[in-house]
């Protein structure tokens, strides 16, 4: 199995361009609700528990975000849990609102992503790899911390494998 180090490295050679990982930061939360509204309605009971396709995809991707790292598994899960639990109240809607709901997230957070795109002047990173696909909420959650502060050393090996972010140059001259 990969590394963490070896995931996010791969994922970030398709997004060095700042204004590129900007989009991420909403389409991809936009992307993942949208999944999860649309998986919470497939549900079943057993033995007292609800249960439904959202719980599940969210407890095979915590398990994974786990296993690569701890406390990047441990936040993704608390992301998740809070997606699957809105993504349940969406689910209880009526139909035609629960859909319109889960599509419309899909299909938005998606036209971010592919705008993010046209300023990086590369194809996603899951046209490749479909890991990619679940790599991108890590992506954005590693990110975030790394505009906090956080994980310098993950930051520093990302930068190494896959070069610095760019920054075009009138945002670069607007931060100073």
């Amino acid at each position: 199995m990969k590394t963490l180090h070896d995931q996010l490295s791969a994922y970030a050679a398709y997004h060095r361009d700042s204004r590129n990982i900007a989009t991420h930061f909403v389409g991809i939360p936009m992307i993942v609700l949208g999944i999860t509204v649309l998986l919470a309605r497939a549900a079943w009971g057993g033995l007292g528990v609800p249960m439904n396709l959202a719980i599940v995809c969210a407890a095979l991707s915590c398990a994974y975000y786990l296993r690569l790292d701890l406390r990047y598994g441990a936040v993704m899960t608390a992301l998740l849990g809070a997606a699957v639990t809105v993504s349940m109240e969406i689910a209880a809607l009526p139909f035609a609102a629960w859909l319109s709901a889960g599509i419309g997230l899909f299909v938005v957070g998606w036209v971010f992503q592919f705008v993010g795109h046209v300023f990086e002047g590369r194809k996603p990173a899951f046209v490749d790899d479909l890991m990619g696909l679940i790599i991108g909420p890590l992506f954005v959650l590693a990110e975030a911390g790394f505009l906090l502060g956080w994980r310098k050393d993950v930051e520093a090996a990302i930068a190494e494998a896959s070069g610095p972010v760019r920054r075009p140059a009138r945002l670069d001259a607007a931060a100073r």
